[in-house]
């Protein structure tokens, strides 16, 4: 059965760096880069591009669960890092995960404690300790930031069990070696419900100066922002490339220039660029029940200064203006299926890629 529709969009902002040897993340963990945390019953993936056929990087991971499901559920998006890929959806791949807490539970070794960030979590409290997206908890819910993500999801090294090295084995190539496949540097993911964002006067004088610099570089008018009171005016003028979609996309990111993801499952996305005219065509029905799909988050442009590969300090080669992900309106999983479910993808460029640098 499909969810309802989410009523208020959740934004992602970076919220620190994840320190491998401070701290250990979960499937529970809302990052950027890094390894993904794959669900303990679910066999490792190798994703990798559909252009060019390289192992793809990971870039986000989402703990994603839906409101009166019994179901953990992750999202996990990659791409490729290489230069002749950027921009392109089909270097882009989504993957859905899903279990029971039993079966999270089944998977663990009897002998092992469990880790604390992999408590047990009650049907009815789930997420309280997490920054999740899928459920309303009343309030300001999950939006507590990285300080409870690292106290409550990302136990410290030290205390952390011995890895289960037979599970880290499952499902990995053995023609493919860990080090082929690239890695970015991971950093946490805090959410804060749009609507209690504000207008707080820097974030406006930022969205004021990019204006500005867009105009200029352009020769166009896009409109004005008033600082003060969090009021802004608006006035729409046709672009020189007729690109009011864009004008309209940096209005509505004015208030937090910042945010580096923006979640409404069965919202309506915050284009960059024209859309296609059929979009109901162009994406795909769900490969695994055939049902439809609906949007469900999408990566922002602030997040590509964040893509930097772990082992320097050279950036990767991922360009984008914003990136779709539609998924199942069902969501449909097999009880006690080991693989992830590919979802749909597309990628939108900026029509000035300077203007997030």
């Amino acid at each position: 059965m499909a969810s309802p529709a989410q009523e208020f969009t959740l934004i992602g902002l970076c919220d620190g760096e994840l320190h491998s040897k401070r701290h250990q993340s979960s499937f529970l963990t809302n990052k950027v880069g890094g390894q993904p945390d794959w669900l303990p019953v679910i066999s490792r993936q190798s994703p990798r591009c559909g252009r060019c056929g390289a192992p793809l990087a990971h870039v986000v991971q989402v703990y994603c669960p839906l409101e009166s499901s019994p179901f953990h559920r992750n999202l996990h998006l990659f791409a490729c890092v290489g230069a002749e890929c950027s921009g392109v959806s089909e270097s882009w791949r989504v993957l859905r995960l899903q279990c029971l807490e039993a079966e999270v539970a089944a998977a663990r070794t009897p002998s092992r404690p469990a880790p604390a960030q992999e408590a047990p979590l009650a049907a009815t409290a789930w997420c309280d300790t997490a920054d999740d997206w899928g459920m309303e908890e009343g309030g300001d819910g999950w939006g507590g930031g990285v300080e409870e993500a690292r106290e409550e999801v990302a136990a410290p090294e030290a205390e952390a069990a011995e890895p289960d090295v037979s599970s880290q084995l499952r499902g990995l190539s053995l023609g493919e070696s860990q080090e082929d496949i690239p890695v970015l540097r991971p950093f946490f993911i805090s959410v804060e419900e749009e609507s209690e964002l504000g207008g707080e006067d820097d974030d406006l004088l930022h969205a004021q100066q990019l204006l500005k610099e867009y105009e200029r570089r352009e020769g166009v008018a896009v409109g004005e922002l008033e600082v003060g009171g969090g009021e802004e005016k608006y006035e729409k003028m046709k672009a020189r490339h007729g690109d009011a979609v864009f004008s309209r996309f940096m209005k509505k990111i004015s208030q937090c220039p910042q945010q580096i993801l923006r979640y409404c499952r069965g919202g309506e996305p915050l284009f960059i660029s024209e859309p296609p005219p059929d979009m109901a065509r162009v994406v795909p029905a769900c490969s695994s029940c055939g049902g439809s799909r609906a949007f469900e988050l999408q990566l922002m442009p602030a997040l590509v200064s964040l893509l930097r590969r772990r082992d320097g300090d050279a950036d990767a080669e991922l360009e984008f203006g914003t990136v779709l992900v539609y998924t199942c309106v069902n969501s449909c999983w097999t009880a006690g299926s080991r693989s992830a479910v590919e979802e749909f993808c597309l990628v939108q460029t900026d029509p000035d890629q300077q203007l997030f640098k």
